[in-house]
Order: C-alpha cells, then sequence, then structure tokens
C-alpha cells in the first residue's frame, strides 16, 4: 500500500510503497483512511524530540485520521499503526462521521478540540456564565476554543496573541475582548490585572507558558490590602513561548489559584473515552451545521515529503488526502 513513510528521526516522511497492517486483533479495526491531518504532535515524533518518538523505521507516521471500516461506516479513529497510508489499524475507541460533514475537516478538528474542549470542560469544569480567557489565542487550537467557550456559555472570552488581525477576526467567533500581548512582561500583567478586577477571570486556558504566562501569573497574586477572593482555574496546554517559569509560593498563597495541565498524560482512559464518544460527536455536528470553523490546507499524499514543512498561515491545519 501507499504511504508516508520515516526513514530517519528529523527527516520529513517520504511517499512510497509498504506493508499493510496485519490482521486486526480483538478490540481493532482495519480503516480505509480518506484524510489525516499533520500536526505539531505528529511533526515532534517525526523529529526524535517527542518522548513518544518512533523507535522503530521504517514507520508510517500520523498519529489520527478518517475513513471507513470494512462495514462501511466512516468513522474519525487514533491510529495503532501510523494513519498516512491508504488502511491503518485503529481502537475500538472512535467516533462516526455525521453524513454531512466532509472528510478535511473531520479529520482537522479533534485533534484542536481535544487541545481546547478538554482544558474547559473536563479540566476547568467551565461553567455557563463564566469568564474565560485563552492566552496565545491565534493557533488552530485557540480559534476553535473561542468557539467551543461561547458554545458551552462562556460570558467573557478574552484572547491574547501577536496578530492584531488575527484576534480581531475571533471576535466573529464570540471573543468579547482582544489583548495584544506586549514585549514588557509587566505592561501585560497590568492589563490582566485591570480586566480581571472589571470582570473576574474564572478560567485561563494557556497555549504558551513562559514569559506571557508568568505575566498572567502574576496578575492573579493577592495581597493583605487587596485579597483576589474568586477562584481562578489555569489549565496548561502547551509551551509555544517557553518551558519554563518562576512559580513563586506567594501566588498560590495569596489567593485562590488551581493549576492543572491537559494532555495525554493527565487524562484518563475514562476521560479520553468521553471525548470520542461524547464531546467530539457533538463538535462534528456543530461543524456540520456550520457551527464550529476550521480553516484547513488540503494537499495529496504523494506531495507529502513537500509539504510537511510548509509554513502555515497562522490557524490553518494542513491535512492529507489520501
Amino acid at each position: 500500500m501507499k504511504g508516508a513513510i520515516l526513514y530517519a528521526l528529523g527527516q520529513a516522511p517520504q511517499y512510497g510503497e509498504i506493508e499493510e497492517p496485519g490482521a486486526p486483533d480483538e478490540g481493532q479495526h482495519i480503516i480505509q483512511v480518506t484524510a489525516a491531518a499533520v500536526k505539531n504532535l505528529d511533526k515532534a515524533r517525526a523529529s526524535g524530540k517527542h518522548y513518544a518518538s518512533y523507535t522503530h523505521l521504517p514507520a508510517i507516521v500520523g498519529n489520527d485520521g478518517v475513513g471507513y471500516l470494512a462495514d462501511g461506516t466512516r468513522v474519525y479513529g487514533q491510529g495503532i499503526t501510523g494513519m498516512m497510508a491508504e488502511k491503518a489499524l485503529i481502537t475500538s475507541n472512535y467516533t462516526p462521521i455525521p453524513k454531512g460533514l466532509d472528510d478535511v475537516t473531520a479529520a482537522a478538528l479533534p485533534n484542536a478540540v481535544l487541545g481546547s474542549a478538554m482544558p474547559l470542560i473536563i479540566r476547568a469544569r467551565l461553567q455557563q456564565g463564566q469568564n474565560v480567557l485563552f492566552n496565545g489565542a491565534t493557533g488552530v487550537t485557540g480559534q476553535v476554543g473561542v468557539q467551543i467557550a461561547k458554545h458551552y456559555g462562556a460570558k467573557e472570552i478574552i484572547v491574547t496573541g501577536r496578530n492584531q488581525a488575527t484576534l480581531e477576526q475571533l471576535k466573529a467567533y464570540g471573543a468579547t475582548q482582544t489583548l495584544v500581548l506586549p514585549e514588557n512582561e509587566d505592561e501585560l500583567t497590568t492589563q490582566i490585572q485591570t480586566i480581571h478586577q472589571k470582570t473576574p477571570i474564572d478560567v485561563v486556558v494557556d497555549y504558551l507558558w513562559g514569559k506571557p504566562f508568568q505575566a498572567i501569573l502574576n496578575a492573579f497574586k493577592g495581597s493583605d490590602l487587596h485579597p483576589l477572593t474568586s477562584t481562578v482555574k489555569i489549565v496548561t496546554a502547551g509551551d509555544m513561548a517557553g518551558k519554563e517559569i518562576q512559580l513563586t509560593s506567594a501566588i498560590l498563597r495569596s489567593t485562590d489559584i488551581q493549576l492543572m495541565g491537559s494532555g495525554f498524560g493527565s487524562l484518563t482512559k475514562e476521560e479520553l473515552i468521553v471525548f470520542n464518544k461524547v464531546i467530539l460527536p457533538e463538535m462534528f455536528l456543530l461543524a456540520e451545521q456550520g457551527k464550529l470553523h476550521i480553516q484547513t490546507e488540503v494537499h495529496p499524499l504523494e506531495d507529502v515529503e513537500k509539504v510537511w514543512n510548509k509554513s502555515m498561515s497562522r490557524g490553518t491545519r494542513l491535512v492529507i488526502k489520501i
């Protein structure tokens, strides 16, 4: 069969011929793949810098994708074998795709939903009427997150990012306040403090970490004279701006901050089943109805090596059609 084959860590996968996956064991299914998105996770694993990088080469790349089961059911699934190939093995924890939703959107959405709905709904337990801050919202996941927060009834949706034009576009998705990240971290702290005093922030979903997150965290620090009594649930879902911060004990002692992460390692098996069987089907229906949007750029499987490291427009997901 044809597939996107990784021959060496750090190189782009190449289009070529490779053996089909073996017969499925119990709880596994063969899927005839039609589309698979290229995500940061896929690139990180192929680079050799991820903790789950490939150990046996050559290997088919691609963590998830969409296609048809033997009985003709069209589904999204996470691969036991690589998904950027004509056939793959997936688990039984798959998600049927509505008839009116195209393959490209169905392939592009799940990772963004995982990185936004799970921090909001599973980790932070977002309640209707609460105020949400997305730090670093101009990427694919942040843009989807804003739409999901609106869907679940968030009142104020505050977004930060470097690109003013993209931030303005997020208003059409439900953002109520936009904030261009300044170079001066103290300025950002002051801006967040001002917003927090007027519209107390209940949930922060952070995709940046590093200095921008440090500045936001400092904004929630209370004092004996000005205690901050509202609870702030902070969920980290990325580290695009740096992998380390300085966390002082005083910040956690001066206000009720609940700091947590969201990712495969922090989500239980049961929560991942909820994602595939409850949350993702709802998001697929919203997308089918035109109420949830994601920008995509599509290329055929034979071009995978050429487009693997292509610089994408901000907020756009690369999808490989098989």
